[in-house]
């Protein structure tokens, strides 16, 4: 069954390589061709890089990147970890990704097979040809949540509120998503146990939100400020709080009239993201998966009244109802999964060449 699993994951793995490489030799505009590991130094991957050599400390003396405090301590932790067998940090960085991904699609599997039998491995192809599926390849912090959160939610799912606080705490440590992971575990835990569970694990289920705190608490030591972390979303990324309809006119401006059209491409794609978002979470509310509903509803707000869309699409690889529920109608209705093969392994390969010849992809 484990083999069910991990297999599209190994298989897309190879497509993932093949793609980054055809597309370094053919696509590849100078005649020096970017060597594979340069390719997927990029952009977020490149900047947990600099956390996990320099520190949150010592990065200013060694590059001009600044607002690293947006980057949550767990990716570059392992990376660190990871650098001490592995010389190249691109490659550390894609040796998290492979390992942790493994880990992640194996529990999605387990988690999509409680909807019925052969879904779990539905859901995992779901994920790996996902059209943003580059980032579970790349040295970003996404297959690494997913490592904790999906067994997180897996051991909800089985009544071990204690393991399902543990890994949701690490989670924590990787992502800000932790916030909405531990949000989401109080309110299944509240469901499930109809307010009468064991006081000890719903105080064990803070823990996601006690990691959160604990960055935040460590980035006042370092910086002296207590909202650092906003802070940096906000002078290095332009990310701040607004009103939903004023993010929404910002990006719709960006997307069809102010933004080169790779970047205009870009920006539709994080309406369409919130759209599905939104349209997820009221599905979620009306199967009465509450816990669920939470954890992706708390996102789409969150990312909704930013300045402007942003990562949304990328964000949707963390939203696990999603690739549930695609799996467990495609099982039940072949066209539903046929049209999403027609459409997804093409974009998950656009996106792989785009992001390894360093095109802004999400």
């Amino acid at each position: 069954m484990t083999g069910d699993r991990l297999a599209p994951w190994w298989l897309s793995r190879i497509a993932v390589a093949v793609a980054a490489l055809a597309g370094l030799w053919m696509v590849q505009a100078h005649r020096t061709v970017t060597g594979f590991l340069d390719a997927w130094d990029r952009w977020d991957a490149r900047l947990l890089r600099e956390v996990a050599q320099f520190g949150y400390r010592g990065y200013r003396t060694h590059t001009a990147d600044t607002h690293l405090e947006a980057f949550f301590p767990g990716e570059p932790a392992m990376l660190r970890a990871v650098h001490t067998i592995v010389p190249s940090w691109v490659g550390a960085g894609l040796l998290v990704s492979l390992i942790a991904g493994a880990f992640a699609c194996v529990a999605l599997g387990r988690l999509a097979d409680l909807e019925g039998a052969g879904t779990g491995r539905l859901a995992v192809v779901a994920l790996v040809l996902s059209p943003y599926a580059v980032f579970l390849a790349a040295g970003y912090s996404e297959a690494l949540f997913l490592a904790f959160a999906l067994p997180c939610w897996l051991a909800v799912r089985r009544g071990q509120w204690l393991a399902a606080a543990l890994l949701g705490t690490l989670a924590a440590t990787v992502r800000i998503t932790g916030v909405f992971l531990g949000a989401a575990l109080l309110v299944q835990w509240l469901v499930e146990t109809r307010g009468r569970g064991r006081a000890r694990d719903g105080l064990a289920l803070l823990g996601p939100w006690a990691a959160t705190g604990g960055y935040f608490v460590y980035l006042h030591s370092v910086t002296g400020d207590w909202l650092a972390w906003s802070h940096a979303e906000r002078d290095g990324w332009g990310r701040d709080w607004t009103a939903p309809w004023t993010a929404l006119q910002t990006t719709w401006r960006a997307a069809f009239s102010t933004q080169p059209s790779d970047y205009a491409w870009s920006f539709r794609a994080e309406i369409l993201a919130v759209l599905l978002g939104v349209a997820l979470t009221v599905v979620l509310i009306w199967l009465r998966r509450w816990g669920e509903a939470v954890y992706v509803g708390g996102q789409v707000v969150a990312l909704a009244t930013s300045a402007y869309y942003l990562s949304v699409a990328r964000a949707t690889l963390l939203w696990w109802p999603l690739w549930v529920l695609l799996a467990r109608a495609a099982a039940r209705w072949r066209p539903v999964g046929l049209a999403y093969l027609a459409v997804a392994p093409a974009l998950m390969v656009v996106g792989v060449v785009a992001f390894t010849q360093g095109h802004w992809v999400g």
